[in-house]
């Protein structure tokens, strides 16, 4: 490394004038960055309440689709620990603008695609660059900011970082019927060129060092994208095709496995590796990553698992999804200042705690739903776990990196950040996963007690024939007994949604075991935001 770029990487340590602050350019730039990562964490969530009008627009089959959320996903978790080595190798603005940049490009790229397989294409461009934003924003708060100013950085990053998946499906929603489902990517091209020209003209912070090319690990880059690509892949898909019973779920696998073998080795032992490993060597940091992954787990499993409950279950649309979702949203946003002051007052392990109890306390209050469930049964469950988004971010940043050196942050960031996207991605396999066994076992339950030696069985069935008769040409028998199935199957729908709850509540519950293994980090050390 340079002398130039270590005296960047130290500047936020003590220097004076780190100790000043940013200026006034300088502060609004970083604003500008932070709705670029914005932009960035929203475009994982804002296509997943209008898959079904791509589809169409598309003419792609229900398989095919996945792949317009999927592919982004790959994509991401897989620039998310590089950018620790480009931000060093490029330097903060020009990575973060020619990510930008790019960024909009492939959302403009997306609005036109009309096949699949160029959507797709377009996405996995957009996730790449997109996510290099996202760790490079948390490394600029603690370069930029002295420490009297982080926490109030920290409560604005820790705001975007949660909310823009929460809102992401009411975006999505109203966008899509307000306008089309193109909009979901034009509406990044605007904002995305104002803030690739502000970001490039008031943000430098440190300085490109070429010379870290000469030894750059190639062959690690090619390992970690392989391993987290089909990592991923793997996630993403087995829940769908029963895991390893699929061909290419179990060819991802063995790629997975191979690579990751490959990866660690090189990030162990080469002079150079593409991503330190060595940061978990401090306990409050890989403690802090697993309550990173946790919270990914709720963060993502969440906004993914209710909005599927309301489709089809409830019936609801788009833009009635989104205005239930919103709830979390809106509250997420209120307690934002309350979050920055506890983080002032409390002790980070204490505020922690709480956070995770509201959060398992507020998806344990969803595992009540019925088929009649709307806004009014819903309210509180979302209000409390909005509230607890904040206070569950806040001090897990304060906790796992504040007993780490400064010239660590930058690599500890992008490890940071894929901790909790690789938590969302397990999260949804593991929802899925539920999904599939609870559902097969509410069925065969229910089913079994639909027999005709149960005289309520029959009454209902001559009930609906009666009523069908008088409503319909066909045979009424037959279509009793399909209204019955249905019936059958909803409420079987609503008890697996309702175990998929209980479940991903007691993983928060369970993280609260890993408080007593955190040490207190010490005041001088804490940057509370920079990941």
């Amino acid at each position: 490394m340079s002398a130039a770029s270590t005296a960047a990487g130290r500047l936020p340590a003590g220097s004076s004038d780190a100790a000043a602050g940013p200026s006034r350019a300088a502060t609004f730039g970083f604003f500008a960055m932070v709705f670029g990562m914005f932009m960035a964490i929203l475009d994982i969530q804002i296509v997943s309440s209008s898959l079904r009008e791509i589809q169409a627009g598309l003419a792609a089959s229900s398989d095919e689709i996945a792949w317009v959320q999927t592919s982004y996903l790959i994509a991401e978790v897989v620039m998310i620990p590089l950018s620790g080595m480009l931000s060093r190798v490029l330097s903060t603005r020009v990575l973060f603008t020619v990510s930008c940049a790019a960024f909009t490009l492939a959302s403009l790229l997306c609005s036109t695609a009309g096949t699949i397989g160029e959507m797709v294409t377009w996405r996995v461009l957009q996730g790449f660059l997109g996510g290099a934003m996202i760790p490079t924003v948390f490394a600029t708060s603690f370069i930029l900011f002295p420490p009297a100013k982080r926490a109030g950085v920290s409560v604005l990053i820790g705001l975007v970082a949660t909310m823009a998946p929460t809102i992401g499906p009411t975006l999505g929603g109203w966008l899509t019927e307000t306008f089309s489902w193109h909009w979901l990517f034009l509406a990044n091209v605007p904002p995305g060129i104002i803030v690739t020209i502000l970001v490039w003209r008031t943000v430098d912070i440190d300085k490109p060092d070429l010379s870290l090319l000469k030894g750059f690990d190639w062959l690690g880059l090619v390992a970690m994208a392989a391993f987290l690509g089909a990592a991923e892949y793997v996630l993403d898909e087995g829940p769908r095709w029963d895991w390893l019973e699929d061909g290419s779920v179990r060819i991802a696998a063995v790629v997975a496995m191979t690579a990751g073998i490959l990866f660690f080795w090189r990030a162990l032992s080469y002079r150079q590796p593409i991503v330190e490993l060595r940061a978990f060597q401090d306990r409050n940091f890989a403690i802090g990553c697993m309550l990173s992954f946790v919270l990914g787990i709720g963060l993502y499993g969440s906004v993914y698992l209710l909005p599927l409950f309301l489709g089809t279950v409830r019936g609801y649309n788009a833009l009635q999804i989104g205005q239930i979702m919103f709830v979390t949203g809106m509250f997420q946003f209120m307690s934002a200042p309350l979050a920055g002051f506890l983080s002032k007052k409390m002790e980070p392990r204490a505020m922690l705690a709480l956070g995770l109890t509201l959060f398992g306390v507020g998806v344990y209050l969803n595992h009540d739903v019925t088929n009649q469930s709307s806004l009014s049964e819903l309210f509180l469950p979302q209000a409390v776990r909005g509230v607890s988004l904040m206070l569950c971010f806040l001090p897990i940043n304060t906790l796992a990196l504040g007993t780490l050196p400064p010239d660590k942050i930058k690599n500890a960031s992008g490890l940071y950040n894929l901790m909790r996207n690789l938590g969302g991605a397990v999260g949804l396999a593991m929802i899925n996963t539920v999904i599939d066994h609870r559902m097969a076992h509410h069925m065969r339950h229910l089913l079994d007690q639909l027999t005709p030696a149960r005289s309520v069985v029959t009454q209902t069935l001559d009930a609906m024939s009666g009523r069908f008769a008088d409503l319909l040409s066909t045979d009424p028998d037959q279509a009793a007994l399909r209204a019955l199935m249905s019936m059958v199957q909803r409420e079987a729908s609503v008890l697996t949604y309702a175990d998929a709850f209980l479940l991903m509540s007691l993983v928060f519950f369970a993280a609260l075991v890993l408080m007593p293994l955190v040490h207190k980090p010490k005041a001088s050390q804490a940057p509370a935001d920079a990941h």
